[in-house]
Order: C-alpha cells, then structure tokens, then sequence
C-alpha cells in the first residue's frame, strides 16, 4: 500500500522526466558550484591580489589598489624577456610535439591491426603513470656531460645541449608528447579510409592528400593538443628549475616570489600573464572554427 509520500515524489520524478534540460542543470549544480568556487574564486583572488603591493620593510601585503606591479613588469626588460622565452619555448614545444606526434597517431590509428593499436595506446599513456619529477630527473641525468647523451654522441664528435633552453625544450616535449598524440589519434580515427582512397584514385600525391584531406579533418584534434601542450609549458616552472640552467620561465618567476621574495602581489601579477596568453589562444583557435568541430 502505497503513503502518502508516493505521490509527490511520482509527480516530481514525471515533472523532471518530462524536463531534459532542468534534470541536467541540478545533476550539474554540485560541480559547476565547486568549479565556480575552487577555479574561479582561485582566479578572481588571483587577479585582485596582482592588484595590491608588497611593504618592502615589514613585508606584509599592502591590500590598497595600485598598478605599480603592472608597471614594474612591463617597463621592465628582464620580465619582457622571460615573457617572450615563455612563449616561445611554449610555442616551440607545441611545434615539436605535432611534428613528432602525427605519424605516430596515423600508424596507430590507420596502419596498426587492432591488437598492436591497443598495445600502442598503452605504451603512449604509460609515461603518464610515472611521477613528473622521476621524468624530469631522468633527462637531467641524460643531458649532463656524463649522461647517456653524451656516451651515444661523443663516437661522433659531438655533446649534449647541457642545461640551458634547449634542454627545456627536450624534457617539456618528452613530457607533454602523449597529450598531443592521443588527441591527434582519436581525430584520425574518425577520418573515413574511403577519402583517402578517393584521394589517391583522383591521382593526388600523399602530400596533396595530406595537405587537401588528412590535415583539414585532423586540425581540429591538432588544436586541441595543441592546447594542452601550450598551455601546460606556459605555466611549467619544475622543468627549467632541473635542466634550464640559468634560464628562467614566467612559472619561474612567479614561484620564486612566492617563495624566496615573499611578494605574493607581484608573483600574482606575473600570473595572470599565461592566463591572458592562454584566453587570447583560446579566442584565435575560436575564430578558426576549430573547437567547433571537436
């Protein structure tokens, strides 16, 4: 025998049954209000505290409205400079990766018989298990002067980078290579065969095919890693401190006065620069369509 209960819960559960979009919106509330209040609470403090100063005596943080951050860093050579490093090791890195990663994924996603890309896609996230640190040591040993680098190239008259620029470069590509390829992969996977057979019977050459076919249904998956590897090497600041030498990076920056110069102000300053280039990205890739079509 049902209670007097029974009803109200029936009618509620019909009234969301028949509201597709009201059901969604509450099974969504929890997470988009812990994202409203973890992310962008965590950015909204960011961008009002790069608006406060540091007292260069007590060191306490001064919570009055200046731009004397702002100022600082853009009249400011040095901070130009790591700025545009910055971006173009990030850049660089996204360059790479894409070069690297897209025949990779082809092989994978058009070659490889379903066994071996099983076993393929293992082994391209199986570098996503292990630590970032375990990662980034291991390059640091192999880019030293006695590392394995320098064994394999010595035969030939030549050495290792050392620690510098382009030991960043290495190490971030190597650990930001499966984020490129996986989203690379999953778009060639949904390139038909039949094009690319249509391609060749209209007598165009692989690189018009490539060029003509492949890359235009691919590009939105190349944008969206290109995404992740940009961004996630515009904000690095582990990297650089174990093989960039002496060369700094906005992360860098930022850490240090965290930490060392305990000016929490300026490092929030120097934060919101990645933030702006990533939203400026973000709006160019817009523009494209690309993310359209993800």
């Amino acid at each position: 025998m049902t209670t007097t209960l029974d009803s109200p819960r029936r009618k509620a559960s019909a009234y969301l049954y028949r509201k597709p979009r009201l059901r969604l919106s509450i099974l969504l509330s929890a997470p988009m209000l812990w994202l409203g209040l973890a992310y962008l609470g965590a950015l909204a403090a960011l961008f009002v505290t790069a608006f406060w100063t540091t007292d260069v005596f007590t060191g306490q943080v001064v919570t009055e409205w200046s731009l004397d951050n702002f100022a600082t860093l853009f009249s400011d050579a040095v901070y130009r400079t790591i700025t545009l490093r910055t971006v173009g090791i990030a850049a660089l890195v996204t360059v790479i990766t894409a070069i690297i990663a897209f025949p990779m994924a082809f092989y994978m996603a058009k070659f490889a018989s379903p066994r071996a890309r099983r076993l393929l896609v293992i082994a391209v996230m199986t570098p996503l298990w292990a630590s970032y640190l375990v990662k980034a040591y291991a390059w640091r040993t192999m880019l030293s002067g006695n590392g394995v680098l320098h064994w394999l190239l010595n035969p030939f008259g030549l050495d290792t980078p050392g620690y510098g620029v382009l030991a960043t470069v290495i190490t971030l590509s190597y650990l930001w290579l499966p984020y490129m390829i996986l989203p690379i992969y999953a778009g060639l996977e949904r390139l038909p065969n039949s094009l690319v057979d249509a391609s060749g019977d209209l007598g165009a050459r692989p690189f018009r095919t490539f060029r003509s076919v492949v890359l235009p249904v691919t590009f939105p998956a190349v944008v969206a890693g290109s995404i992740f590897t940009f961004s996630l090497s515009l904000g690095d600041y582990i990297a650089v401190k174990i093989v960039g030498g002496t060369s700094q990076m906005l992360g860098n920056v930022v850490y240090d006065n965290i930490g060392a110069a305990n000016n929490l102000p300026f490092a929030a300053t120097v934060a919101t620069v990645p933030v702006v280039i990533m939203l400026a990205y973000l709006a160019a890739v817009r523009r494209t369509g690309a993310l359209d079509n993800l």
